[in-house]
């Protein structure tokens, strides 16, 4: 595991470091410097973000694996020689899933409480907080829940709204941090540490379950995420004036290159003019519309694949990773992409934003609907890897519109868009549930439609009403 971090890590720095190339810059550091990200703070800042990321989703994603290897029988032997057959639980489809979507309870509940704690108090304290004891409540999980599934759902309930404060905080810190010729690659670079969680996470969590028990699986990750934590607090600061280790030369970059003012602290936010903005609404409804497929792969993905094709817990969780794998590619194609047209005045702003995110939703649209088409194994997974693949291609998009609209609020906008987005994550798993009953696969194919459908409609939504002019109530 930590091989793979550390090769996943050296890749991410290796991509910042080329990113003023990329973008029609060069870096005044001697080539044999190139390799201390860390004089670039805006990089550091980036990779530890990654990082973030990277825990947040091991933290959400493993009960998607422990929650087979919970409900699946094993053999013991007891102390007479006799072998017997045992089961730890036995929930049936509705309460798997509403143990899958407890967590999007609290997530959503928080979001905006966590865009405004960022924007009142700054996003290093918020962020470390939420990662923190998120991490120290996922330690917690076994022993809750031998105690009482309605405990591990409280727990869920709890580690959703911490981890929900983290996110939305974030975009606070990159306003300040981050040049906006440079948002689209480096907030990319930072998103692909969902996908890197996942893709290691899954048959990760897979292993240890069958090695070592489901419980280590959230020991694991929970373990990880606490030692993460501590470093967050050390290494970060909400300014760039505010860390002592940053060159005069990075920060006078970053502040000719900023539309924020130095000396603003508070920030008054009109939400009325932003609850009655349209390009706020086109946000919003294409954020939940791209996270309903995601969160229904992202949840379903690994029972899926045990109830249709019969596979095993590794098997199950190493092709459940598959997906997040092409997504991290796909997060780098699309962040340079999309700062080289912007840049290069190839495509505007919000040209470079649409074509984006109705290319990404309709893609994942076409790939869902061929996986409900399709019966042979190989052919339903290439469809879903692709289809959660093409879903990096909103970050370029819909993940930063709310910079370009209202840089001032951008953490806020990104909390309303994410607390409804997450909805998707409480109401996928639970119609999932209802829907799929007996395991066949035609009722997983309607599950697939409807994700189809969903797709469709932001990509429309998206695509008639969304702007990339910075709004009037913005600047007021």
């Amino acid at each position: 595991v930590c091989k793979n971090r550390c090769k996943t890590g050296v890749w991410v720095l290796d991509v910042m470091a080329l990113s003023g190339n990329i973008l029609g810059r060069s870096t005044s550091l001697p080539w044999y410097q190139k390799w201390m990200f860390w004089k670039r703070r805006r990089y550091l800042l980036t990779f530890l973000a990654f990082l973030g990321f990277y825990n947040m989703y091991a933290l959400r994603v493993n009960l998607s694996v422990g929650i087979v290897a919970m409900n699946s029988p094993y053999n013991i032997t007891l102390d007479n020689g006799t072998v017997v057959e045992k089961q730890d639980f036995d929930w049936d489809s509705k309460m798997r899933g509403l143990v899958l979507g407890s967590f999007f309870y609290g997530y959503m509940s928080s979001q905006m409480l966590g865009g405004w704690l960022g924007s009142r108090f700054g996003g290093k304290i918020v962020y470390g907080v939420g990662v923190g004891v998120t991490s120290f409540l996922t330690v917690l999980t076994p022993p809750f829940t031998n105690i009482s599934v309605y405990l591990l759902l409280v727990l869920r309930i709890l580690e959703g709204f911490f981890e929900g404060l983290a996110i939305p905080c974030l975009h606070a810190l990159w306003a300040h941090w981050i040049p906006p010729t440079e948002r689209a690659l480096l907030i990319a670079l930072a998103f692909s540490g969902l996908s890197v969680g996942s893709v290691t996470t899954l048959p990760v969590s897979g292993l240890l379950a069958v090695w070592l028990g489901w419980p280590s699986v959230f020991y694991f990750s929970g373990a990880v995420g606490v030692l993460y934590s501590v470093v967050w607090f050390i290494v970060v600061k909400d300014r760039p004036e505010d860390d002592p280790a940053i060159s005069p030369e990075e920060l006078k970059y970053i502040k000719e290159s900023s539309s924020l003012s130095n000396t603003e602290i508070r920030v008054k936010h009109p939400w009325k003019k932003i609850f009655a903005s349209t390009p706020v609404w086109a946000i919003i409804a294409a954020h939940f519309c791209n996270l309903w497929g995601f969160f229904t792969l992202q949840a379903q993905l690994p029972t899926f694949l045990k109830d249709v094709f019969q596979f095993n817990i590794a098997t199950g969780g190493f092709i459940s990773s598959l997906p997040y794998l092409v997504m991290m590619i796909a997060y780098l194609i699309s962040g340079s992409l999309g700062s080289w047209l912007q840049s290069s005045n190839i495509l505007s702003v919000i040209q470079v934003r649409k074509v984006f995110a109705c290319c990404s939703l309709v893609l994942q649209a076409l790939c869902m609907t061929l996986a409900a088409h399709l019966e042979s194994a190989p052919g339903v997974i290439l469809c879903l890897v692709l289809g959660v693949g093409f879903e990096a291609f909103t970050v370029s998009s819909v993940g930063i519109n709310n910079h370009d609209i209202a840089p001032r609020h951008a953490s806020v906008l990104f909390g309303i868009s994410n607390t409804v987005g997450s909805l998707a994550g409480v109401l996928s798993p639970i119609l999932a549930g209802y829907i799929v009953t007996d395991k066949s696969a035609e009722q997983w194919h309607v599950v697939f439609y409807i994700s189809s459908l969903i797709y469709v409609a932001g990509a429309v939504i998206f695509g008639l009403f969304a702007s990339g002019d910075v709004q009037h109530w913005a600047v007021e």
